[in-house]
């Protein structure tokens, strides 16, 4: 898949080595199958599931204060997600996903497939991503023991068939995300941006609601 527009705002956060070092990580090894757009997108993904897995620690705040943008739809959500970071810590950041996802009994927001797509948890569309899970070949790992649902568990879903790290055809990336993301990422975002618990995760809902779009035309024009 190549899309022009998406290539030019992702770059404009400071191309792949800044967004790892935004998400913790080390780079993604280039693979010679792979070409950078993926990788792009790869680390794209990774972000914004880090950032909705757990709440940033302060390295991570500074790293993601020093992304850049241009006059791109997603160019200004990185320069609007970098002034958040600087403008906030970790304290703050931790007390506000811990409001929004967490709670005391529940969170402003459940970022579930099951609860978007069915208005309760542990349903079909939960039954749904362990099924494309396992046909893929992906295992849970670490500690975590959220559903498979969880918005962050798709996004790292995403971020590795995008990196190349399964075995699997471009089309799996499609399919994956038709199935599991088109359907209900994109309003979840804009309820984070619309939240009045969020503060640095509005930001962080602009990028998603951006990246999904793009990400939506994407493989729609890629068919």
């Amino acid at each position: 898949m190549r899309d022009t527009g998406l290539e030019q705002a992702i770059k404009a956060a400071g191309g792949v080595a800044a967004l790892a070092r935004a998400i913790d990580i080390a780079q993604p090894s280039v693979k010679s199958e792979i070409d950078e757009i993926d990788l792009l997108r790869a680390a794209e993904y990774g972000l914004l599931s880090l950032l909705l897995g757990k709440a940033p620690g302060a390295d991570t705040l500074l790293r993601i204060a020093a992304l850049k943008g241009d006059a791109s739809d997603l160019g200004m959500a990185h320069i609007e997600l970098a002034s958040a970071a600087a403008a906030t810590d970790d304290r703050a950041v931790s007390k506000e996903f811990f409001d929004l996802f967490i709670g005391l009994g529940r969170g402003d927001l459940l970022p579930y497939g099951s609860y978007y797509l069915t208005g309760f948890l542990h349903e079909r569309p939960l039954a749904r991503v362990r099924e494309d899970l396992d046909a893929l070949g992906i295992e849970r790992a670490g500690a975590s023991r959220e559903p498979e649902d969880h918005i962050a568990i798709l996004l790292e879903v995403m971020a590795g068939l995008a990196r190349g790290d399964f075995e699997a055809e471009f089309s799996a990336q499609a399919k994956f995300f038709e199935r599991h993301l088109k359907p209900w990422a994109a309003r979840m975002f804009a309820d984070l941006e619309l939240s009045r618990s969020a503060n640095f995760y509005r930001a962080v809902g602009r990028v998603g609601r951006v990246f999904m779009e793009l990400e939506s035309e994407a493989f729609t024009l890629s068919e």
